[in-house]
């Protein structure tokens, strides 16, 4: 499984709110504990890796210390990287203060990818898709995707499924991608508010026919995810029980997709276990993954 894309460090500070700053209206937040995980597209190789399968990771990053530590992450989760480290890049990192079990603050450090290292990325793309089940581009809008076309053009010349979890409000460097899986509130600002279920459905429809895809999979949180194909909607209702945070989700649904189609599993079923993927993983903190074990188990649950 080839994943490209923007790669990212989770940087998580947990401790105990108990007094306000004398120095201005903030709390003083006693840390405790400090992890770091995989983020972006590096939590999508790790997320396949969890499945089971032999993720391949292409990446730019920094040379910093952020980009150790994502690297050592990385080969300890079992994930191929081929990490093109670039001086000129600030590897990105989010860092979020969680006290109480509450986010209380994110800190941001990045920089767009500058254009000579997105083509050197693409440079490397015959070797990374050589033997690989599926493609997965996963964009957060950092520059290592540019062009995003070429990408697609490459991987189904070789007859792969091509996912892209998209970013922006234009979708139409995503065009002839086999599926697209935003959210709700990127679909929306591609497509504009919907009045009722109706109108939603045939927004989606049309884009779908606009971009030349073969299936849009739009993921509503508590609502599910609806699937778009030429044969018409499907409505995946929500399988959550519990949701804790949904930093990753999307990672975690464009992975166990990609993975089932590359085993030979049709989109539906694919949809609907990506789906309880979802549902699991919200029920985690940060950019987690889900497991074999817990996927068989919550399918286990519904048959009962």
């Amino acid at each position: 499984m080839a994943v490209v894309g923007d790669v990212m460090l989770d940087r998580y500070w947990f401790g105990k709110v108990e007094r306000i700053s004398p120095e201005a209206p903030v709390p003083v937040v006693q840390v405790h504990r400090e992890e770091a995980r995989p983020g972006g597209a590096a939590n999508v190789a790790v997320n396949v890796g969890a499945l089971g399968a032999v993720a391949r990771l292409l990446a730019a990053v920094g040379e910093d210390e952020a980009a150790q530590r994502l690297a050592e992450l990385l080969h300890r989760a079992g994930v191929e990287t081929d990490l093109l480290r670039d001086p000129a890049l600030t590897t990105t990192v989010k860092l979020r203060v969680i006290g109480h079990q509450q986010q209380l603050l994110r800190m941001d450090f990045e920089n767009r990818l500058v254009t000579h290292a997105a083509t050197a990325l693409l440079a490397r793309a015959d070797a990374l898709l050589e033997g690989c089940g599926a493609l997965l581009l996963s964009d957060y809008g950092k520059g290592s995707l540019a062009p995003v076309g070429d990408w697609i053009r490459r991987g189904r010349s070789r007859g792969l499924p091509v996912l892209v979890d998209p970013k922006g409000r234009d979708y139409a460097p995503y065009r002839g991608a086999t599926l697209l899986t935003p959210n709700r509130s990127e679909f929306m600002a591609v497509v504009g508010p919907w009045q009722d279920e109706q109108d939603f459905l045939a927004r989606g429809e049309q884009l779908r026919r606009s971009l030349d895809l073969d299936a849009l999979l739009v993921t509503r949180g508590e609502e599910g995810m609806t699937l778009f194909t030429a044969a018409g909607p499907t409505h995946h209702p929500a399988r959550a029980r519990e949701v804790f945070d949904v930093t990753g989700a999307g990672d975690t649904v464009i992975a166990t997709l990609a993975t089932a189609l590359a085993a030979g599993w049709p989109l539906e079923p694919a949809v609907d276990l990506a789906n309880r993927a979802a549902g699991i993983v919200v029920g985690k903190l940060g950019a987690a993954t889900v497991s074999v074990d817990e996927l068989r188990a919550a399918c286990a649950a519904r048959l009962e």
